[in-house]
């Protein structure tokens, strides 16, 4: 089995082949695509021709080493779970793939972390898999400005352009494909708004913040910082080291720990978690109501998880700072089986193929380590 080393130092053609024996890319081959977007064929089919037109864009040569490795694995990864969601409509006979690119999102950081690719790189992959159809559906959006300002948080619209045009060019279309025209305006777009290769420059961070969080986002607030609080919110499947991370760079600060709470209460993690919830906001509410800083300590895996906290802390006027803590898995692993309370495998396992990461559009700060 080919390490990520290896992997991220392989040619295109190493890498084509690497995936041909992979479980996800047999079930590529042996999906059907709808003819009159992709007459091409399988999505496997289609995966190559991306592959084959990625190194023919002509800005490929200048690229670094990282980006080549970022669009050649997003290219392999972004129709990945077509065979997951494809079916025909019933009603006009053709084939479709609703959420492709979620599940796809999924599936990348499932097969990534397999790999054992650093986790930067992972999750640019996968925001990458994730957004990789939004540049051609441009007009389709009511702000186009906001669409491509809000995404430059999440993906380099550099990469994601050259990907989009290798992904309209590596297929043969009956309906005519989505005009490059579209993916030229979303260029400018995001050149015009400075954040094609870097991210929005938004007032200030909590300018940031507010923007992702309002139903109209205004990029042009500029709200005064005068925070409450300062509150760490830690993420992280178990067994990843929450807790010696706040030893080591929190040593002083309180913490809310859900799985203190739970031995308090003598409550299993399969039992239901209302009452631990409950305790651990009406803590979280001392801390916030009498200024004192301090960390939230759980798993917090998925986004909408993390909102509702991220919610109560931000209606005390709270500094929020997200920490995601994702060792390599073996060490996930050795770390669980070496707590007094370990997590079943199984259950850590399922875990980390729902976990969600947090991204900078949560919180005023994010620290993401291994």
């Amino acid at each position: 089995m080919m390490t990520w080393h290896e992997l991220s130092q392989a040619s295109p053609e190493d890498l084509l082949a690497w995936a041909a024996d992979q479980p996800w890319c047999r079930a590529m081959a042996d999906c059907r695509q709808d003819a009159g977007w992709h007459s091409e064929g399988d999505v496997w089919t289609h995966t190559k021709m991306v592959c084959a037109e990625l190194q023919q864009l002509r800005e490929w040569p200048g690229l670094t080493s990282r980006e080549r490795t970022v669009l050649l694995f997003t290219a392999l990864l972004h129709d990945s779970a077509k065979p997951l969601t494809s079916h025909v409509d019933p009603q006009s006979g053709r084939i479709r793939s609703p959420k492709h690119a979620v599940k796809g999102e999924q599936l990348a950081r499932h097969v990534l972390r397999e790999a054992g690719c650093d986790l930067p790189v992972r999750e640019e992959i996968a925001r990458l898999v994730r957004y990789h159809g939004r540049p051609a559906f441009l007009l389709e959006r009511p702000e186009p400005d906001l669409e491509v300002i809000s995404l430059s948080w999440l993906v380099n619209h550099k990469l994601l352009y050259l990907f989009a045009l290798a992904d309209t060019r590596g297929r043969i279309s009956q309906d005519g494909g989505r005009p490059a025209e579209v993916l030229e305006l979303w260029k400018e777009l995001a050149q015009e708004h400075d954040c094609f290769d870097r991210p929005y420059n938004f007032a200030n961070d909590h300018a940031r913040f507010l923007f992702y969080r309002q139903r109209k986002p205004d990029r042009h607030y500029v709200p005064h910082e005068d925070y409450r609080n300062r509150v760490i919110l830690m993420s992280g499947i178990p067994g990843s080291g929450k807790d010696t991370w706040l030893q080591q760079n929190e040593p002083q600060r309180p913490t809310v720990s859900l799985d203190e709470i739970r031995r308090e209460r003598r409550i299993a993690p399969t039992e239901n978690q209302g009452e631990i919830v409950q305790i651990a906001r009406e803590r979280c509410r001392e801390f916030l109501r009498s200024g004192t800083p301090f960390a939230l300590n759980a798993t917090n895996l998925l986004r909408q998880t993390r909102r509702a906290w991220i919610d109560l802390f931000a209606d005390y006027g709270a500094r929020i700072e997200l920490v995601y803590i994702e060792p390599p898995w073996n060490v996930i692993l050795q770390q669980n089986q070496q707590r007094e309370n370990s997590v079943p495998e199984q259950v850590v396992e399922k875990l980390a193929r729902k976990c969600e990461p947090p991204t900078w559009t949560e919180a005023h700060q994010l620290i993401l380590t291994d």
